[in-house]
Order: C-alpha cells, then sequence, then structure tokens
C-alpha cells in the first residue's frame, strides 16, 4: 500500500504526460484505495471493490461541478492533485477496469 501511494504522489506531483497522469494514475488510485479500505475494515472483497468504484465515480463526476473551485481550494496544489480538477469519461473507465482487474485478482486468490 505504501508503495502505491508513493508511485500515485509521485504521478500526480511530477509526472505531465498524456497517458500515465491520467489513465495509469486513475487505474492505480482506485487499488490503492482499495487496499486501504480493506486495510482498516473487514468488508468482502466484492463489496469494498464495488464501494470503491462509486467514490471514485462520485469524485469524477464531482469535478465535472468543479468542486474544487467551489470550495475554494483552488490556490491548493495538493486538494487539486487529490480531488482532481477535470472531468473525464475515458477516467471512469479507467477506474472501472482498475476495479475489474481488483475483482479478478480477488477471485483468483480467494476460488483457492
Amino acid at each position: 500500500m505504501t508503495l502505491l501511494l508513493t508511485i500515485e504522489i509521485y504521478i500526480g506531483m511530477y509526472v505531465k504526460d498524456s497517458f500515465v497522469r491520467p489513465y495509469l494514475g486513475g487505474f492505480l488510485v482506485v487499488i490503492l484505495i482499495y487496499c486501504f479500505l480493506k486495510a482498516f475494515w473487514k468488508i468482502s472483497y466484492f463489496k469494498a471493490a464495488i464501494y470503491v468504484l462509486l467514490f471514485s465515480f462520485v469524485i469524477e463526476f464531482l469535478q465535472y461541478f468543479n468542486i474544487v473551485e467551489i470550495l475554494g481550494l483552488q490556490e491548493n496544489k495538493l486538494a487539486s492533485i487529490i480531488i482532481g480538477t477535470s472531468f473525464s469519461l475515458e477516467d471512469l473507465l479507467a477506474y472501472f477496469l482498475g476495479v475489474v482487474s481488483i475483482l479478478i485478482i480477488e477471485y483468483s486468490f480467494n476460488k483457492k
């Protein structure tokens, strides 16, 4: 979990490309949130994955409504990185694919 957090912070602060930051970052962030959720709460992997997907979709739709500006946080770089500032359908796809990956991995491990 610490490695994922470090990677996400690095991507958010230093990577300024058109693939890693928007897509790989989104893919990894749902995995990070999932790991955090599972580390602190005893919840089935399926429920946890669905909650993470719903949470990430809500955050993305809040970006559509410019929540960072509404909260007056546009000058706060950390808040802008964590919450995000622009809505993207591709982000929703990246979150979905991240959660699907979680489900596949967890199903594979729990099947045995």
